[in-house]
Protein backbone atom coordinates (compact mmCIF):
# COMPACT_ATOMS: atom_id res chain seq x y z
CA UNK A 1 0.00 0.00 0.00
CA UNK A 2 1.07 3.51 -0.88
CA UNK A 3 -0.17 6.60 0.38
CA UNK A 4 -0.13 10.19 -0.36
CA UNK A 5 -0.79 12.38 2.62
CA UNK A 6 -0.74 15.76 2.35
CA UNK A 7 -0.38 18.34 6.02
CA UNK A 8 1.61 14.96 7.10
CA UNK A 9 4.28 17.22 9.24
CA UNK A 10 1.03 19.49 11.30
CA UNK A 11 -0.65 18.11 14.52
CA UNK A 12 -3.27 15.71 12.79
CA UNK A 13 -1.56 14.90 10.29
CA UNK A 14 1.61 13.84 12.04
CA UNK A 15 -0.30 11.65 14.49
CA UNK A 16 -1.51 9.94 11.16
CA UNK A 17 1.96 8.78 9.99
CA UNK A 18 3.06 8.38 13.57
CA UNK A 19 -0.12 5.80 13.65
CA UNK A 20 0.31 4.11 9.93
CA UNK A 21 4.02 3.49 10.55
CA UNK A 22 3.53 1.34 13.63
CA UNK A 23 0.53 -0.20 12.68
CA UNK A 24 1.05 -0.77 9.07
CA UNK A 25 3.91 -2.06 6.22
CA UNK A 26 2.81 1.06 3.97
CA UNK A 27 4.57 3.19 2.16
CA UNK A 28 4.08 7.03 3.21
CA UNK A 29 5.00 10.16 1.23
CA UNK A 30 4.48 13.11 2.93
CA UNK A 31 3.12 15.98 0.87
CA UNK A 32 3.63 19.20 3.24
CA UNK A 33 4.42 23.18 2.93
CA UNK A 34 6.05 23.44 6.16
CA UNK A 35 4.22 26.34 7.41
CA UNK A 36 4.52 27.99 10.43
CA UNK A 37 2.21 25.20 12.20
CA UNK A 38 4.30 22.17 10.95
CA UNK A 39 6.42 20.66 13.22
CA UNK A 40 8.67 17.83 12.17
CA UNK A 41 9.93 16.98 15.66
CA UNK A 42 6.79 15.26 15.61
CA UNK A 43 7.98 12.91 13.28
CA UNK A 44 11.75 12.13 14.51
CA UNK A 45 10.86 8.65 15.25
CA UNK A 46 9.59 7.93 11.62
CA UNK A 47 12.15 10.00 9.70
CA UNK A 48 15.05 7.69 8.82
CA UNK A 49 12.69 4.82 7.85
CA UNK A 50 12.70 3.75 4.29
CA UNK A 51 9.09 3.76 3.96
CA UNK A 52 8.70 7.14 4.88
CA UNK A 53 9.67 10.23 2.22
CA UNK A 54 8.88 14.09 3.02
CA UNK A 55 8.65 16.14 -0.27
CA UNK A 56 8.35 19.88 0.80
CA UNK A 57 5.42 20.84 -1.50
CA UNK A 58 2.88 23.56 -1.83
CA UNK A 59 -0.62 21.61 -3.17
CA UNK A 60 -1.50 24.59 -5.05
CA UNK A 61 1.95 23.75 -7.13
CA UNK A 62 -0.24 21.53 -9.94
CA UNK A 63 2.92 20.51 -11.98
CA UNK A 64 4.89 19.53 -8.51
CA UNK A 65 1.89 17.26 -7.49
CA UNK A 66 1.17 15.54 -10.72
CA UNK A 67 4.57 14.93 -10.63
CA UNK A 68 4.51 13.24 -7.18
CA UNK A 69 1.79 11.27 -8.04
CA UNK A 70 3.78 9.70 -10.80
CA UNK A 71 6.91 9.35 -8.73
CA UNK A 72 4.74 7.67 -5.59
CA UNK A 73 2.48 6.15 -7.74
CA UNK A 74 -0.10 5.88 -4.66
CA UNK A 75 -2.89 3.29 -3.83
CA UNK A 76 -4.86 6.39 -2.12
CA UNK A 77 -4.51 10.09 -0.85
CA UNK A 78 -5.29 11.29 2.51
CA UNK A 79 -5.67 15.30 2.41
CA UNK A 80 -5.05 16.71 5.61
CA UNK A 81 -2.99 20.17 4.35
CA UNK A 82 -5.49 22.77 5.33
CA UNK A 83 -5.13 26.54 7.37
CA UNK A 84 -7.40 25.69 10.42
CA UNK A 85 -7.01 28.83 12.89
CA UNK A 86 -10.29 30.36 13.30
CA UNK A 87 -9.09 33.91 14.83
CA UNK A 88 -6.07 33.86 11.45
CA UNK A 89 -9.13 33.28 9.18
CA UNK A 90 -10.68 36.82 10.54
CA UNK A 91 -7.89 38.78 10.20
CA UNK A 92 -6.54 36.97 7.05
CA UNK A 93 -9.03 34.62 5.14
CA UNK A 94 -7.12 34.79 1.76
CA UNK A 95 -4.62 32.07 3.18
CA UNK A 96 -7.77 30.14 3.78
CA UNK A 97 -9.55 30.27 0.41
CA UNK A 98 -5.82 30.05 -1.44
CA UNK A 99 -5.12 26.77 0.62
CA UNK A 100 -8.34 24.65 1.97
CA UNK A 101 -10.32 25.60 -1.42
CA UNK A 102 -7.99 26.15 -4.56
CA UNK A 103 -5.87 23.53 -3.01
CA UNK A 104 -8.30 21.11 -2.92
CA UNK A 105 -9.67 21.90 -6.09
CA UNK A 106 -5.29 21.08 -7.24
CA UNK A 107 -5.12 18.24 -5.15
CA UNK A 108 -8.77 16.62 -6.35
CA UNK A 109 -8.04 17.44 -10.36
CA UNK A 110 -4.23 15.84 -10.03
CA UNK A 111 -5.62 12.74 -8.53
CA UNK A 112 -8.81 12.44 -11.22
CA UNK A 113 -6.29 12.48 -13.81
CA UNK A 114 -4.00 10.22 -11.89
CA UNK A 115 -6.65 7.66 -11.21
CA UNK A 116 -8.21 8.15 -14.89
CA UNK A 117 -5.04 6.60 -16.48
CA UNK A 118 -4.78 3.58 -13.84
CA UNK A 119 -6.04 0.08 -14.51
CA UNK A 120 -8.67 -1.44 -13.80
CA UNK A 121 -7.86 -3.26 -10.74
CA UNK A 122 -5.39 -0.23 -9.33
CA UNK A 123 -8.64 2.04 -10.41
CA UNK A 124 -11.31 -0.55 -8.03
CA UNK A 125 -8.58 0.16 -5.29
CA UNK A 126 -7.78 3.82 -5.27
CA UNK A 127 -9.32 5.82 -2.40
CA UNK A 128 -9.35 9.70 -2.21
CA UNK A 129 -10.21 10.50 1.50
CA UNK A 130 -10.68 13.83 2.47
CA UNK A 131 -10.27 15.27 5.93
CA UNK A 132 -12.66 17.57 7.59
CA UNK A 133 -14.16 19.67 10.37
CA UNK A 134 -17.31 19.75 12.75
CA UNK A 135 -16.99 23.48 11.98
CA UNK A 136 -18.78 23.46 8.56
CA UNK A 137 -22.38 22.53 10.45
CA UNK A 138 -21.98 25.76 12.02
CA UNK A 139 -23.37 25.43 15.95
CA UNK A 140 -26.05 24.37 17.54
CA UNK A 141 -27.73 27.09 19.88
CA UNK A 142 -28.93 25.36 22.99
CA UNK A 143 -27.56 22.44 25.15
CA UNK A 144 -30.60 20.01 24.12
CA UNK A 145 -30.11 20.42 20.53
CA UNK A 146 -29.31 17.26 19.11
CA UNK A 147 -25.65 16.49 18.16
CA UNK A 148 -24.19 17.01 14.06
CA UNK A 149 -25.30 14.09 11.81
CA UNK A 150 -23.80 13.59 8.76
CA UNK A 151 -27.34 14.62 7.28
CA UNK A 152 -26.92 17.80 9.06
CA UNK A 153 -27.03 21.29 6.90
CA UNK A 154 -24.10 22.88 5.91
CA UNK A 155 -24.07 26.70 8.11
CA UNK A 156 -20.27 27.92 8.54
CA UNK A 157 -19.81 31.14 10.70
CA UNK A 158 -16.10 31.99 10.07
CA UNK A 159 -13.90 32.00 6.98
CA UNK A 160 -11.92 29.08 8.07
CA UNK A 161 -15.40 26.77 8.71
CA UNK A 162 -16.71 28.26 5.11
CA UNK A 163 -13.31 27.24 3.19
CA UNK A 164 -13.92 23.50 4.46
CA UNK A 165 -17.33 23.51 3.70
CA UNK A 166 -15.96 24.75 0.60
CA UNK A 167 -13.89 22.20 0.18
CA UNK A 168 -15.99 19.33 1.09
CA UNK A 169 -18.54 20.62 -1.41
CA UNK A 170 -15.80 20.04 -3.98
CA UNK A 171 -14.57 16.79 -3.32
CA UNK A 172 -18.54 15.24 -3.27
CA UNK A 173 -18.64 16.95 -7.22
CA UNK A 174 -16.01 15.06 -7.86
CA UNK A 175 -17.38 12.04 -6.80
CA UNK A 176 -20.70 12.41 -8.01
CA UNK A 177 -19.53 14.07 -11.51
CA UNK A 178 -16.48 12.03 -12.69
CA UNK A 179 -16.73 9.38 -10.50
CA UNK A 180 -13.28 9.88 -8.11
CA UNK A 181 -13.86 7.75 -5.44
CA UNK A 182 -13.76 9.66 -2.08
CA UNK A 183 -14.85 9.45 1.16
CA UNK A 184 -14.80 12.25 4.03
CA UNK A 185 -14.52 12.91 7.79
CA UNK A 186 -15.96 15.54 9.80
CA UNK A 187 -14.26 15.37 12.99
CA UNK A 188 -14.46 17.35 15.92
CA UNK A 189 -12.20 19.46 18.27
CA UNK A 190 -8.69 17.33 18.11
CA UNK A 191 -6.07 17.66 21.20
CA UNK A 192 -3.13 15.93 22.27
CA UNK A 193 0.56 15.69 22.14
CA UNK A 194 2.35 18.17 19.61
CA UNK A 195 -0.32 20.24 19.27
CA UNK A 196 0.62 24.00 17.79
CA UNK A 197 0.57 26.47 20.95
CA UNK A 198 -1.97 28.80 19.42
CA UNK A 199 -4.72 26.27 20.20
CA UNK A 200 -6.55 26.55 23.53
CA UNK A 201 -5.49 23.30 25.42
CA UNK A 202 -0.93 23.97 24.53
CA UNK A 203 -1.64 27.73 24.83
CA UNK A 204 -3.59 27.13 28.09
CA UNK A 205 -0.61 25.27 29.47
CA UNK A 206 2.19 26.86 28.22
CA UNK A 207 0.64 30.48 29.33
CA UNK A 208 0.22 29.01 32.84
CA UNK A 209 3.73 27.62 33.25
CA UNK A 210 4.93 30.79 31.88
CA UNK A 211 3.36 32.56 34.61
CA UNK A 212 1.41 34.67 31.98
CA UNK A 213 -2.55 35.57 31.36
CA UNK A 214 -4.71 32.72 30.31
CA UNK A 215 -7.23 34.23 28.00
CA UNK A 216 -10.97 32.84 27.57
CA UNK A 217 -13.37 34.52 25.42
CA UNK A 218 -16.16 36.02 26.62
CA UNK A 219 -18.15 33.84 29.13
CA UNK A 220 -16.33 30.86 28.59
CA UNK A 221 -19.56 29.12 27.80
CA UNK A 222 -18.86 28.24 24.27
CA UNK A 223 -18.95 24.02 24.01
CA UNK A 224 -16.84 21.94 22.37
CA UNK A 225 -16.80 17.86 21.38
CA UNK A 226 -13.00 17.04 22.18
CA UNK A 227 -11.42 14.22 20.45
CA UNK A 228 -8.08 12.63 21.37
CA UNK A 229 -5.63 13.38 18.34
CA UNK A 230 -4.60 9.55 18.21
CA UNK A 231 -8.16 8.36 18.67
CA UNK A 232 -8.62 10.07 15.16
CA UNK A 233 -5.65 8.78 13.45
CA UNK A 234 -7.33 5.61 14.23
CA UNK A 235 -10.60 6.70 12.95
CA UNK A 236 -8.83 8.24 9.36
CA UNK A 237 -7.22 4.60 9.03
CA UNK A 238 -10.60 2.63 9.76
CA UNK A 239 -12.69 4.74 7.16
CA UNK A 240 -10.14 5.12 4.54
CA UNK A 241 -9.31 1.02 4.39
CA UNK A 242 -13.13 0.31 4.90
CA UNK A 243 -15.00 2.84 4.54
CA UNK A 244 -17.92 3.19 1.68
CA UNK A 245 -17.12 4.91 -1.24
CA UNK A 246 -19.01 8.38 -1.30
CA UNK A 247 -19.82 8.07 2.41
CA UNK A 248 -19.52 11.01 5.27
CA UNK A 249 -18.21 9.94 8.72
CA UNK A 250 -18.54 11.94 11.32
CA UNK A 251 -15.88 11.35 13.84
CA UNK A 252 -16.37 12.81 17.74
CA UNK A 253 -14.30 12.10 21.13
CA UNK A 254 -17.93 11.82 23.21
CA UNK A 255 -16.43 14.33 25.41
CA UNK A 256 -18.45 18.09 25.53
CA UNK A 257 -16.64 20.56 27.77
CA UNK A 258 -17.07 24.26 28.00
CA UNK A 259 -14.43 26.16 27.30
CA UNK A 260 -14.02 27.22 30.63
CA UNK A 261 -13.70 24.16 32.37
CA UNK A 262 -11.21 23.15 30.18
CA UNK A 263 -8.99 25.53 31.20
CA UNK A 264 -9.99 25.26 34.95
CA UNK A 265 -9.37 21.56 34.74
CA UNK A 266 -5.85 21.91 33.33
CA UNK A 267 -5.21 24.63 36.12
CA UNK A 268 -6.10 21.50 39.03
CA UNK A 269 -3.82 19.34 37.18
CA UNK A 270 -0.80 21.70 36.89
CA UNK A 271 -1.57 22.95 40.84
CA UNK A 272 -1.05 19.35 42.01
CA UNK A 273 2.11 18.69 39.64
CA UNK A 274 3.64 21.57 40.10
CA UNK A 275 2.13 23.39 42.63
CA UNK A 276 3.03 27.63 42.72
CA UNK A 277 3.71 28.89 46.20
CA UNK A 278 0.14 29.54 47.85
CA UNK A 279 -1.25 30.34 44.57
CA UNK A 280 -3.58 28.40 41.79
CA UNK A 281 -3.47 28.49 38.66
CA UNK A 282 -7.09 29.72 38.15
CA UNK A 283 -5.79 32.88 39.47
CA UNK A 284 -4.15 33.81 35.73
CA UNK A 285 -7.45 32.93 33.99
CA UNK A 286 -8.89 36.22 31.84
CA UNK A 287 -11.73 36.58 30.40
CA UNK A 288 -11.15 38.66 27.02
CA UNK A 289 -13.70 40.24 23.99
CA UNK A 290 -15.53 37.19 22.60
CA UNK A 291 -14.38 36.13 18.97
CA UNK A 292 -16.31 37.65 16.32
CA UNK A 293 -19.32 35.09 15.27
CA UNK A 294 -18.12 32.47 17.85
CA UNK A 295 -19.93 29.44 17.89
CA UNK A 296 -21.39 28.51 21.05
CA UNK A 297 -21.87 24.73 20.80
CA UNK A 298 -20.37 21.86 18.51
CA UNK A 299 -21.46 18.26 19.18
CA UNK A 300 -20.97 15.26 17.16
CA UNK A 301 -22.76 12.16 16.45
CA UNK A 302 -20.59 9.27 15.36
CA UNK A 303 -23.13 6.48 15.50
CA UNK A 304 -22.45 5.78 11.98
CA UNK A 305 -18.48 5.10 12.47
CA UNK A 306 -19.18 3.37 15.30
CA UNK A 307 -22.07 0.77 14.01
CA UNK A 308 -20.78 0.80 10.25
CA UNK A 309 -17.17 0.46 10.63
CA UNK A 310 -16.74 -0.30 15.11
CA UNK A 311 -15.06 2.50 15.88
CA UNK A 312 -15.28 4.07 19.12
CA UNK A 313 -12.76 6.43 20.63
CA UNK A 314 -10.65 4.78 23.12
CA UNK A 315 -9.69 7.81 25.51
CA UNK A 316 -12.42 9.67 27.82
CA UNK A 317 -11.68 13.33 27.67
CA UNK A 318 -9.90 13.08 31.23
CA UNK A 319 -7.77 10.46 30.31
CA UNK A 320 -6.68 12.25 27.01
CA UNK A 321 -5.83 15.36 28.80
CA UNK A 322 -3.74 13.55 31.48
CA UNK A 323 -1.62 12.55 29.21
CA UNK A 324 -1.57 15.38 27.24
CA UNK A 325 -0.70 17.73 30.23
CA UNK A 326 2.14 14.90 31.15
CA UNK A 327 3.41 15.29 27.70
CA UNK A 328 3.54 18.73 27.88
CA UNK A 329 5.10 18.94 31.16
CA UNK A 330 8.00 16.29 29.95
CA UNK A 331 8.56 18.64 26.87
CA UNK A 332 8.77 21.66 29.15
CA UNK A 333 11.45 20.14 31.83
CA UNK A 334 13.31 19.01 28.68
CA UNK A 335 13.35 22.27 26.89
CA UNK A 336 13.77 24.19 30.19
CA UNK A 337 17.16 21.93 30.57
CA UNK A 338 18.51 22.79 27.38
CA UNK A 339 18.04 26.01 27.57
CA UNK A 340 19.75 25.84 31.68
CA UNK A 341 22.60 23.88 29.54
CA UNK A 342 22.85 26.85 26.63
CA UNK A 343 23.36 29.53 29.36
CA UNK A 344 25.76 27.25 31.02
CA UNK A 345 28.11 26.52 27.58
CA UNK A 346 27.54 30.48 27.15
CA UNK A 347 28.97 31.92 30.44
CA UNK A 348 31.97 29.70 30.48
CA UNK A 349 32.86 30.76 27.00
CA UNK A 350 32.09 34.02 28.06
CA UNK A 351 34.34 33.72 31.14
CA UNK A 352 37.26 32.18 29.24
Amino acid sequence: MKLLITGGAGFIGSAVIRFLMANTDWHILNVDKLTYAANLNALEGVASNDRYRLARTDINNQAAIEQLFQQHQPDAVMHLAAESHVDRSISGPAAFIETNIVGTYTLLEAARRYWQALDEQKRERFRFHHISTDEVFGDLATPDAPAFSEATPYAPSSPYSASKASADHLVRAWYRTYGLPVVITNCSNNYGPWQHPEKLIPLTIANALAGKPLPVYGNGEQVRDWLYVEDHACALHRVLTQGRIGETYNIGGESEQRNIDVVRTICHFLDDTVPQPNRSYIHQIRFVEDRPGHDKRYAVNASKIRDKLGWQPVESFNSGLKKTLEWSLEAYHKETAELADKNKIKYHQEQS
